[in-house]
């Protein structure tokens, strides 16, 4: 476990240890999406992380899924930004921001404009979300037009130099767990007969063009992106080509010379060593629900740089301190995952008090 608290560089950055926190949706964002009142506290009392990736905040009012999640777009949202990522620098921290489009995982009474959701294809998911009146059935999206996929792109550019402009360190582009991006990818969710779908090498454009815009607008080193090969749920099917997929969409995005690339891994090991294999720079590996005793197993193997960890982090400000003294862990309490007050958010017990 020693390596995982040697200092590592990451992009133009060489951050204290190898322990990054996950990007986690927490629903405390004001109604605008400008980021709560103890957003600034509580990701300054996990600073002690290599890494923080904070949670999927929207490019657009057509990006949010969610209530009250967070944007980076408006000059409020880089206010309210600013006092995070100037409250992790104080304490030492490095702090990227997570550009999470959720495309056809929205319901319009979530949204600012109340419009319905869009997505590569008029493919509704099949599932439920949560909105202010309660669980309601996500409607179907409408496909975007070649001319809205180059002005999303252009959305996450933006967003991307205004996360620059609020502080954050970088930005990591969120393709993963069945959002936009994602839904892209996956021929259940893109059936576009167009430059966007049909062959792999076409459903994997539109990431590696979202990836090409942002490393161009604030440079590659302060540019990651999240994906989780084989992940498949709200509708999404990968399809029988989903390996052949993602070694190409790895080998292409591997050409920008991104700070990471940070996976989320659901179990084909074989899979994982031949991303590994095409990546040349840090790559950070989350598995979902890794027994404590095999924290750094990956970055003592050689097969990560990083590991990152969620509901541990959310559940343990000194998460990095606990881990160095073998102490015990609190439990997360699902209960405060989203929404709420300081009660499971700014709240949880760390150490020591005393020097806090």
């Amino acid at each position: 476990m020693n390596k995982l608290f040697t200092p590592v560089t990451v992009g133009r950055y060489t951050l204290s240890n190898r322990l990054v926190m996950a990007p986690m949706t927490r629903s405390r964002a004001r109604a605008d999406g400008t980021p709560g009142e103890l957003a600034a506290l509580y990701y300054a009392q996990r600073a002690s992380m290599g890494l923080i990736i904070a949670e999927g905040t929207q490019p657009s009012d057509d990006g949010q899924g969610y209530l009250t999640t967070p944007g980076i777009y408006t000059d409020a949202h880089v206010a309210g930004w600013k006092r995070i990522t100037d409250a992790v620098h104080q304490k030492g921290g490095r702090i990227f921001i997570q550009l999470m489009h959720a495309g056809r995982m929205s319901h319009p009474a979530n949204t600012p404009h109340h419009r319905q959701g869009v997505a590569p294809s008029a493919i509704a998911p099949g599932a439920q979300m949560f909105t202010a009146t309660g669980m309601q059935d996500i409607p179907e999206p409408r496909a975007l037009s070649r001319d809205e996929i180059r002005q999303t792109v252009q959305d996450f550019r933006t967003a991307a130099r205004r996360a620059i402009d609020a502080g954050a360190d970088g930005v990591e582009i969120h393709g993963a767990n069945a959002y936009l991006i994602h839904q892209f990818l996956a021929p259940s969710a893109n059936t576009r007969t167009d430059e966007y779908g049909g062959s792999p090498e076409n459903r994997a454009r539109f990431a590696i063009e979202v990836a090409q815009a942002i490393a161009d607008e604030i440079g590659a080193d302060r540019t990651g992106i999240r994906l989780s090969p084989g992940m498949n749920m709200w509708g999404i099917d990968e399809g029988e080509e989903s390996e052949v997929l993602y070694r190409y969409l790895t080998q292409e995005l591997n050409k920008l010379n991104l700070a990471w690339l940070h996976i989320m891994h659901m179990g084909n090991e074989t899979l994982l060593k031949a991303l590994r294999q095409r990546w040349d720079t840090t790559l950070i590996l989350n598995r979902p629900s890794r027994p404590r005793e095999e924290i750094g197993q990956d970055i003592e193997s050689g097969l990560a740089e990083l590991e990152s960890y969620g509901a541990m982090v959310l559940a343990n400000p000194d998460f990095v301190e606990r881990l160095k003294a073998n102490a015990p862990m609190n439990a997360p309490q699902r209960e405060g995952f989203f929404g709420g007050t300081e009660k499971f958010y700014t709240d949880y017990p760390v150490l020591d008090t005393s020097n806090r």
